[in-house]
């Protein structure tokens, strides 16, 4: 399988060397084709790693990971077009923070909408899927990092994209335990996790811990 990663930083770079270790084909986005630093994962990825524009990223993969920046992801996908978008699986990873006023951010949409919602509206064709936003990126790919038991949301319109995309972090990441959280407008639950997120990690000094629903 192929995968389309938009965005360097980070959660792009871990979400992609896990993909290119596991065999899949990964293209990562940028503005530029030669992003420097796309093309420094490209060095230490492997074969079959590979680095282009956003829209060529999102050509390439038969399953795209948004991992922009929240505040820039909308402009990110325009870039990518949504004919390279449509009939797609976009997994949206990035979370709405916004850090203009600095530490701690504050969610530039929240309540009544969410990141994961504008995406699907702006891409109506496009299979939008809320997945890993609610964690650190170490214990995206795995899990096991933390030890015990706990979970990861998702959410989206698609059922048989969602059930995809639980298969992947299941089968592929390790996963033990995807709630799912319904349609996309469950994105806006996931989203506002975020400021707890961050005022544990800096209770914890560290990012790698996660939620566990008990009931």
């Amino acid at each position: 399988m192929k995968a389309g990663i938009l965005g360097t930083g980070m959660v792009g770079k871990t979400i992609g060397t896990k993909l290119a270790q596991l065999g899949y084909e990964v293209k990562m986005g940028s503005r530029a084709a030669n992003n420097e630093k796309a093309a420094e994962w490209v060095k230490t990825s492997g074969h079959k790693a590979s680095q282009g524009t956003f829209a060529e990223a999102a050509a390439f993969g038969d399953i795209i990971f948004n991992c922009t920046s929240g505040m820039a992801s909308l402009e990110a996908l325009k870039l990518a077009t949504a004919p390279n978008l449509n009939d797609k699986i976009l997994v949206d990873v990035a979370n709405p923070l916004d850090f203009s006023k600095g530490m701690p951010p504050t969610l530039s949409v929240c309540n009544t909408d969410s990141l994961g919602e504008q995406i699907q509206r702006e891409y109506p064709a496009a299979k939008v899927v809320k997945a890993l936003n609610t964690t650190n990126c170490s214990v995206m790919v795995n899990p096991s990092q933390v030890p015990g038991e706990h979970d990861i949301f998702i959410c989206g319109n698609d059922a048989e994209a969602k059930a995809e995309v639980t298969k992947i972090l299941k089968d592929s990441f390790g996963w033990k335990s995807v709630i799912d959280l319904g349609d996309i407008t469950g994105a806006r639950c996931s989203e506002m996790l975020l400021p707890i997120w961050i005022r544990l990690m800096g209770v914890y000094k560290s990012p790698n811990f996660n939620f566990k629903i008990a009931k």
